[in-house]
């Protein structure tokens, strides 16, 4: 893709890592870099993103079956804290398809294997974002909405969620929150998982502050590729959620050349 300049990264190995600047043309390249890649693969692709797409709606219809409509949309803004973590099938299809290789669904499903330490350490960090979300949703309810929080039996959650004022000061407060905690998330995570799989002998601490120093020197492309990650996720789910069959490995297969644009290794040290 585009050239870029680099700063070398050391983490106390053999390997130094180099972290790539790139312009904000770049997360338009990465787009279409993984819409090439879900083409090339788009069985096994459109499979894993049903497989993802079913749990999605087992768990929305439960809520909505048990009454708990109104924890949808919180939910719904945690599933993409959490989507580096549901991709990791998809880096691997991709890194395959960069091998010349034919992408597996049954190796994308196992491909957490190959780090399987760290990429869970990975998760529960990323899980404790979600909870904190969470927890953070529950007090702007009972802020703004005090006990009476609104049901599904009442046939009160678009209407009191969506029009009312209360509903409408909780959306912007939660907003706001929502903005600061998926940053962070994404900051920490935007290549580390990739990266995990590429290198599977990374910690989760040296994903991590690979993934912060990408962050740290590419700010503005990081956080248009942020805007747009978050915006094709939400066309995903705004079509009932089917979408994500195709959004979701889309993004997945982008952000693996994300990752590849970003981060390279360095130059082994002498002696």
């Amino acid at each position: 893709m585009v050239e870029s300049t680099s700063a070398r990264l050391d983490l106390g190995g053999d390997h130094p890592v180099n972290i790539h600047a790139v312009t904000l043309s770049h997360p338009w390249l990465w787009l279409a870099a993984g819409w090439k890649d879900l083409r090339q693969a788009s069985g096994p692709s459109v499979a894993y993103g049903a497989i993802w797409v079913l749990i999605s709606l087992v768990l929305v219809g439960g809520l909505w079956l048990a009454g708990q409509g109104s924890w949808l949309l919180p939910l719904f803004a945690g599933f993409m804290l959490m989507g580096p973590i549901v991709a990791v099938g998809l880096y691997d299809m991709s890194q395959r398809l960069a091998r010349g290789e034919t992408p597996d669904l049954r190796a994308a499903l196992l491909a957490w294997r190959a780090n399987a330490t760290q990429i869970f350490l990975m998760g529960l960090m990323l899980m404790i974002f979600l909870l904190a979300w969470i927890r953070f949703a529950t007090l702007l309810f009972a802020l703004f909405f005090g006990t009476s929080i609104p049901t599904v039996e009442a046939g009160q959650v678009y209407s009191e969620l969506l029009l009312s004022a209360p509903g409408l000061g909780m959306i912007v407060v939660g907003s706001l929150i929502g903005m600061v905690l998926a940053f962070a998330a994404f900051a920490l995570s935007v290549v580390s998982i990739p990266r995990l799989i590429d290198e599977p002998e990374t910690s989760v601490l040296e994903a991590a502050i690979i993934s912060l120093s990408v962050v740290q020197k590419n700010l503005a492309p990081m956080l248009l590729w942020g805007v747009i990650l978050s915006g094709v996720t939400f066309l995903g789910l705004a079509l009932g959620i089917i979408g994500l069959a195709v959004t979701l490995p889309l993004l997945g297969h982008a952000s693996w050349h994300a990752y590849r644009d970003l981060v390279s290794e360095g130059e082994r040290r002498a002696g």
